[in-house]
């Protein structure tokens, strides 16, 4: 007897717009986080909540309100290199072409890590600094990590659309492609060379990538 076809999940929806009030908010959470960068890059672990709210112009209960500690006042802007991917990889997923999921994941991933302008060049440096901080500072590497779970649980229904792979298949895809750009990231803030002279993070996480996925199912083809 004929076998009955595989079925297959539904490409995820695009989020919802966020409301004014909801812009609002996460433009005050970025401002915040900006200055507790700039902070953290300066003064290491000496920083406290009250310099950080001083620093972005608000109050300490308005600090509190949004944030818990210090620390997880950089989730923010540690976070929008990772939204940016995910964007990306969202825009390129719904494109109607034949390329393999590993060349659609490969060119997100190079376009987050390329800024396009000079408020993304400045958010990338400011997570170098952080990154470079973060080696001798468990709680930022905690905020860090969480950062990119959150990441890796994003990428699953996304690459649950794109292939025909099982749950297993796709949270593992997922895992590669996070651990692969959480490393060129790591590595590139490590790096003792000036910003200038160092690594190209983008190069960087091609080259991890196609390290870490190759020979994972469902990557060299896109769902029919």
């Amino acid at each position: 007897m004929p076998t009955a076809p595989r079925p297959t999940a539904p490409a995820p929806a695009p989020p919802a717009a966020p409301s004014l009030t909801e812009r609002r908010k996460a433009e005050t959470q970025l401002e915040i986080a900006r200055a507790a960068a700039a902070l953290f890059a300066e003064r290491g672990r000496a920083v406290t909540a009250d310099d950080i709210a001083r620093a972005a112009g608000v109050a300490p209960r308005t600090f509190y309100r949004y944030f818990r500690t210090k620390e997880d006042a950089v989730a923010p802007l540690l976070a929008v290199g990772v939204r940016q991917w995910l964007a990306d990889l969202r825009r390129l997923a719904a494109e109607a072409d034949d390329r393999p999921v590993r060349d659609v994941l490969e060119q997100a991933a190079r376009q987050a890590l390329t800024p396009s302008d000079e408020r993304a060049a400045e958010a990338l440096r400011w997570t170098r600094g952080l990154l470079r901080v973060m080696r001798d500072d468990p709680a930022l590497r905690a905020v860090w990590h969480r950062v990119h779970h959150d990441s890796e649980e994003g990428l699953i229904p996304v690459l649950a659309g794109m292939t025909d792979g099982g749950p297993a298949e796709v949270r593992l895809a997922a895992a590669a492609a996070n651990t692969a750009m959480r490393v060129a990231v790591e590595t590139w803030a490590a790096d003792d060379a000036s910003e200038a002279r160092a690594d190209d993070p983008a190069e960087l996480v091609v080259r991890g990538m196609r390290a870490l996925t190759a020979g994972l199912p469902g990557l060299d083809r896109r769902r029919t």
